[in-house]
């Protein structure tokens, strides 16, 4: 946690860098797009704000009213980064697109330099918040805000340099429309992924079907019911299950939930397991609340 607030307190120095260096730069040369880009980088700011503001509340042990803790936290501003950033992005694409038909002059050599920088600033901070995105949604969406403005940048200096040497200067809207595009697919997938961890979906990168067939599989399981599958955070997955077993010995019980804890853990990433075990010879009336297994839903009980 620590490590992680300080990789996005040094991402967003560096940003702040950026807006003040590409804004002040912009307006003495009358560079419409490197001003562009400065509001683009602030609204990044903004976010990697939100995401140290998210971090922090995830952090925050559970309560006698949120028993599952705060880690949704990290996901609703996972929503909330990749919303902006598509909204951010979506206005450059029309803004391009109308651009194609009248395309300014731009003074290429100014264009590079400050894009150049740019470049740099921004490739360090990607690099900075990188490994955290790998574990952590919140992460994700401000290492791809990042990203964003590093391709950008780098989309920029290459558009530059092209009409320096063309005078093309349609080059510059078309760049801008492929990095669009690209943005918005990648800002699509991080909104899906955090919507679906609201909705308590079965996380992606896990067969539910092949769960179940794991647990049919342990020694004394003849029925699986009620299996739930989901997560509150990027780290943070859940398993909640009704076995109907054999009629086992206290500690053959206690030894099966234990192999199916460790099977969990060790194949598909769950830390925390609900596991209920019923003996077969039970009513199965008292099983109603389950849901059918998923294969056939051909149980009449559980």
């Amino acid at each position: 946690m620590k490590n992680t607030v300080k990789h996005l307190a040094i991402a967003i120095s560096i940003n702040i860098v950026i807006v003040v260096f590409e804004a002040a730069f912009g307006i003495l040369i009358g560079s419409l797009a490197l001003i562009t880009d400065a509001l683009h980088n602030l609204f990044d700011v903004a976010s990697m704000a939100l995401s140290v503001l998210g971090e922090k509340i995830a952090s925050r042990e559970c309560d006698f009213q949120k028993t599952y803790g705060y880690k949704r936290a990290e996901i609703i501003i996972a929503f909330v980064n990749g919303s902006i950033l598509l909204a951010v992005v979506l206005f450059i694409l029309i803004k391009s697109v109308q651009r194609l038909f009248h395309p300014g002059v731009i003074k290429a050599p100014h264009m590079i330099f400050a894009a150049t920088v740019a470049l740099l600033g921004n490739g360090l901070a990607t690099y900075v918040l990188e490994r955290d995105a790998r574990r952590n949604l919140n992460l994700k969406s401000a290492w791809l805000h990042s990203l964003h403005d590093a391709l950008f940048s780098l989309g920029v200096m290459v558009g530059a340099v092209m009409i320096h040497f063309s005078g093309l200067y349609i080059i510059d809207p078309v760049i801008s429309i492929a990095l669009a595009v690209f943005i918005i697919y990648e800002a699509y997938k991080l909104i899906i992924e955090a919507v679906n961890i609201l909705m308590d979906s079965v996380p992606g990168d896990i067969d539910f079907d092949m769960v179940r067939k794991d647990l049919l599989r342990m020694e004394g399981v003849r029925e699986v019911n009620d299996l739930h599958i989901w997560q509150t955070g990027a780290e943070n997955r859940l398993l909640t299950v009704h076995l109907k077993i054999d009629d086992l010995s206290e500690a053959k019980r206690i030894e099966l939930i234990h192999k199916i804890q460790k099977l969990a853990l060790d194949k598909y990433r769950i830390h925390h397991t609900t596991i209920q075990t019923a003996p077969l010879h039970i009513v199965d009336q008292y099983c109603r609340h389950c849901n059918l297994s998923i294969e056939g839903r051909d149980s009449d009980a559980g």
